[in-house]
């Protein structure tokens, strides 16, 4: 093994993502030495893929909704979230030189869309504030006497540092260095860890292979989805989704996608319902099908008079049997909620994010472990989920900021 780490009184950060980051920020703004570990080659890996559409920096909505975004955590994220929130968000990007925009849906991005340029002026400035970066230290746990132990190109390594800010994310993305692998180096030591489950994912649902094959990949543009919350509240959003080979993905489908995991995983299966017609009422729809329609066919008559083809016709097709599609009054209503029955969702390595994690109960106010004294948590290896649309990195953020808040707090009242 190698010798202990010189920099015996820095603060060791393990995980280079948006919450670790942010726990550099705060604890070298503090005045801490940082040495800050990851196991990948470079740090913000999934925060660079994740900008690569364009990096959705959080949202600008207003705060009481912003929150509340955070379903069953968003009692616990809300003071973490007015210390450091949306508007934080982007003066932290303001003060790295990047101008940012709210866009047509409210999501707030950089004005030319890309992660790296601010990840680039926010490394700089960590740098400059003396924080020293170590690539390809895969974090393994800790040694016999407590030291924290690397697996590196140099062989074992060990580091011991005042205290340890934890930022390893989830378990989606594997390949970019979320894998879950922490889960029972915690464990073991009495952290209360809730399972990693898939979050903002998509969902198998066992098409035809008439519709898998002429269909996989189509987007399902202009429609309403339905859905049920576990306390039984429908909740009806709209935009689109895309329809694959093997199920149902795209921005609607992760907006339900918590509450349809969570009934697959209690009933064996979800439904959520289509509108087809959105813009439409049931009455309209209604007429237009009842129209002569002479010698047309079904088909034909949905497309032109309701303008119902490619992959949403092929959709009703799949869904409705031949007695509906003949009753003009149950076609028109299916066409309004057509149901879709989802059996699993797709692999959590294939997820936006993931559900579970760390216990909130299992860190104190500063985010330190109860179970371990001088080691903290941030970022999406905490038992939160959230929707797309920036509150994912917004919550990493203040979680990180939450973190290094306390590391400060409890090595000064260390007389550190």
């Amino acid at each position: 093994m190698s010798a202990p780490s010189p920099a015996a009184a820095a603060v060791a950060i393990v995980g280079g993502g948006p919450a670790g980051l942010m726990a550099a920020e705060v604890i070298s703004a503090g005045g801490m030495a940082v040495d800050l570990f990851d196991g990948m080659p470079s740090v913000g890996r999934k925060f660079l893929l994740a900008g690569k559409g364009g990096l959705n920096l959080t949202h600008g909505e207003a705060f009481e909704p912003f929150v509340a975004r955070y379903a069953e955590a968003a009692a616990w994220m809300r003071p973490r979230l007015e210390r450091f929130g949306p508007q934080a968000a982007r003066e932290l990007a303001a003060g790295l030189g990047i101008a940012t925009f709210v866009g047509s849906s409210g999501r707030v991005f950089p004005s030319d869309m890309k992660a790296a340029p601010l990840l680039r002026a926010w490394l700089h400035r960590l740098r400059g504030r003396g924080v020293r970066l170590h690539m390809r230290h895969r974090w393994t746990g800790w040694s016999e006497d407590g030291a924290l132990r690397f697996d590196t190109p140099q062989g074992v390594g060990l580091h011991r540092p005042a205290a340890t800010v934890l930022a390893l994310g989830g378990a989606s993305w594997q390949r970019l260095g979320s894998d879950g692998a922490w889960v029972p180096l915690l464990a073991a030591r009495g952290v209360a860890i809730e399972p990693l489950r898939p979050s903002n994912c998509g969902f198998d649902v066992g098409w035809s292979e008439h519709l898998a094959g002429r269909h996989a990949g189509a987007p399902m543009k202009s429609v309403a989805i339905t859905w049920q919350l576990p306390d039984g509240r429908a909740v009806t959003q709209a935009g689109e989704f895309v329809v694959t080979a093997t199920g149902v993905e795209g921005s609607l489908v992760y907006a339900a996608s918590a509450a349809l995991r969570e009934a697959i995983a209690r009933d064996g299966a979800a439904t959520f319902t289509v509108d087809l017609l959105p813009a439409r009422d049931a009455a309209w729809v209604r007429r237009e099908l009842g129209h002569p329609r002479g010698t047309r066919s079904l088909a034909t008559h949905l497309k032109t008079r309701l303008k119902l083809d490619g992959v949403k016709a092929a959709l009703l097709w799949e869904g409705v049997d031949r007695r509906v599609m003949d009753d003009l009054a149950q076609l028109a209503a299916r066409i309004k909620a057509l149901p879709i029955t989802v059996r699993r969702p797709r692999p959590i390595d294939e997820a936006i994010s993931s559900a579970g994690g760390v216990r909130l109960d299992a860190l104190d106010d500063g985010l330190m472990l109860q179970a371990l004294p001088g080691v903290f948590c941030a970022g999406e290896m905490l038992d939160w989920e959230a929707p797309t649309g920036g509150y994912l990195l917004t919550a990493c953020l203040a979680t990180g900021h939450a973190a290094g808040e306390g590391v400060l707090r409890w090595l000064r009242s260390k007389g550190g």
